[in-house]
């Protein structure tokens, strides 16, 4: 019975279902989830740890960051989960998706500038 309480009580709060909504697009680091909601990274991660707690997420470790996904392997969560979003204003959800979008990107390109530092001349070729 508590572990019904602590799922209902993990999707009474709408951080986490903004949370949810984005990791609903797939993995996410903490990162790009602070990001996009324009949150402090501790209340953030307070967040996803109550979803994990729940049985909502999973995370995995790379270095030192940690991704977040949906933990779909629970039938009864997931049609949880599903129920919820599909009830949630798409104007909040927008907001937040663009954000992340945006974030995305800039973080790709600062990679992509990263990992390739000389610049090649329009026409020519350059070796790598």
């Amino acid at each position: 019975m508590e572990d019904l309480a602590n799922i209902f009580k993990a999707l009474s709060d709408t951080t986490r279902l903004r949370v949810l909504k984005l990791l609903e697009r797939g993995e996410l680091c903490v990162c790009d989830i602070v990001a996009s909601m324009q949150m402090s990274q501790p209340k953030v991660s307070f967040h996803l740890n109550a979803l994990k707690e729940a049985g909502f997420v999973k995370d995995r470790k790379e270095g030192r960051w940690i991704y977040y996904r949906l933990d779909e392997t629970d039938i009864f969560r997931r049609f949880l989960i599903v129920s919820v979003l599909e009830k949630l204003p798409e104007d909040t959800a927008r907001k937040d998706t663009l954000k992340l979008d945006a974030f995305l990107k800039e973080k790709k390109a600062k990679i992509t500038g990263i990992s390739d530092k000389r610049k090649c001349r329009a026409g020519s070729t350059c070796e790598r």
